[in-house]
């Protein structure tokens, strides 16, 4: 038979432990590590494999979203396992992210997000190097770190941050063919504004182009 003191233990409910993040004002040591980890993303060089994918996608209480993912595994020996651009397209707006996933897990894993809320179309996000808006650390172990923009707060110091998450962002854009392989995916989704087998419009693409092999 069980003690009192065992079964007010076993009665205790589990401890619940929250991690509050400061992603407006990260600390100086997280930002440190943010630029760390963005400085080891690698130039893109990929392997044969690759996986592209679309579909769509329902929640309770929450508007359908249609999606497409572009995943290239990197070169033998690279610390980096693989690349994933995804974007997400319900009727609030549009979504991009680029995770990269590290082959060990004490490394962080990556992601870069843009969110375009509002009037844009798939198409014009697609048109135009969007510049990233949050930078996630997922750290085995450990809370991560996240930097994201706020409006009304002082981020003038997050900048060159910002400008190098964005820059990765455009260069993987191009590496991954996001402006030839998405348009023709959205459009078999049913998304407005996309035909099948078109490149979005013309625009500024920042020096950068689609130069990958053609999955």
């Amino acid at each position: 038979m069980a003690s009192p003191s065992q079964t007010q233990e076993a009665e205790k409910p589990p401890q619940v432990r929250i991690n509050y993040l400061n992603v407006c004002n990260p600390t100086d040591a997280e930002q440190q590590e943010i630029s760390a980890a963005l400085s080891r993303i690698p130039q893109p060089q990929f392997a044969s494999d690759f996986e592209i994918s679309r579909g769509r996608s329902t929640m309770e209480g929450a508007p359908p979203s249609r999606w497409v993912r572009i995943r290239k595994d990197f070169l033998a020996g690279s610390p980096f396992a693989t690349s994933q651009y995804s974007i997400s397209v319900d009727e609030k707006g549009v979504a991009e992210t680029l995770v990269f996933k590290m082959k060990e897990t004490k490394d962080p894993q990556v992601s870069i997000t843009n969110s375009i809320t509002g009037a844009s179309s798939a198409a014009a996000v697609l048109a135009t190097d969007t510049p990233a808006e949050r930078v996630r650390l997922e750290r085995f172990g450990k809370p991560s770190i996240v930097l994201a923009r706020c409006r009304g707060a002082d981020q003038t110091s997050y900048e060159p941050l910002f400008r190098q998450a964005s820059e990765i962002l455009a260069r993987y854009r191009s590496a991954l063919g996001v402006s030839r392989t998405v348009p023709r995916e959205l459009a078999a989704l049913g998304v407005p504004g996309m035909a099948a087998g078109a490149r979005p419009p013309a625009a500024r693409r920042d020096s950068h182009s689609d130069s990958a092999p053609k999955p």
